[in-house]
């Protein structure tokens, strides 16, 4: 579940859209200032959705302490291209102007992270998701695996919150190849295994009776 942190002073805007992100499922925080958005901007939230007119300081100061890789949608009155445009430069990755339209507004989010997710690591236990060097990574090292495998491993830790049923697994691995059938992802899986397991991981593919597969983490409950 992703992170939201929310930066608006204005109460009942604050209130709106904490809801609105509830909702839909996303996890959130929110600040009515710089102050207090600071601490919850060092734990680094999967995305940030900013007010630029703050009562102790400005979004455009803000967002010099955001880390890299968090994307940020600004949201603001300011409705002047010459605003929206000196926001993207400075680093917000889209611009929302009030009022907004709710459905408008969560397609941009999903937007934003999915654009995250594509373009940055995803990790879990010792193992990283590099997509967009189409690798996989063990500890700091690639892992070999074939297009399918890479295909199968590349779903499973997009959706390592979960367990993946085998027709969805197949269908998502199918994205990356076609080579993927029902009748030879045992095989893919037990090749899978054997590969992390000499690679060092601390992963491993659990196979849940009746459901699907997942990724644990050994030593994890």
């Amino acid at each position: 579940m992703p992170d939201i942190l929310v930066i608006e002073d204005d109460k009942d805007i604050n209130k709106i859209l904490c809801g609105l992100l509830n909702k839909a499922g996303y996890g959130v925080r929110s600040a009515m200032d710089g102050k207090t958005a600071l601490p919850f901007i060092s734990e680094k939230p999967d995305l940030i959705l900013m007010d630029l007119m703050l009562p102790d300081t400005t979004g455009e100061a803000l967002l010099t302490r955001v880390g890299e890789g968090i994307p940020v949608i600004a949201v603001s009155a300011r409705s002047q291209v010459t605003d929206k445009v000196d926001l993207l430069t400075r680093g917000c990755v889209d611009y929302i102007t009030k009022p907004f339209d709710e459905e408008e507004l969560l397609a941009r989010i999903e937007v934003a992270l999915r654009f995250k997710r594509k373009n940055s690591g995803i990790s879990i236990g010792n193992l990283t998701l590099e997509e967009a060097d189409h690798v996989i990574k063990a500890n700091e090292e690639a892992v070999k695996f074939t297009p399918t495998e890479y295909a199968i491993m590349k779903a499973l830790i997009q959706n390592s919150d979960r367990v993946v049923s085998r027709g969805e697994l197949i269908d998502l691995a199918k994205e990356d190849t076609p080579d993927l059938v029902e009748d030879s992802l045992k095989v893919h899986l037990s090749n899978l295994r054997r590969k992390l397991k000499n690679a060092g991981s601390n992963v491993e593919v659990e196979a849940v009776w009746g459901i699907g597969f997942k990724l644990s983490v050994i030593g994890e409950p």
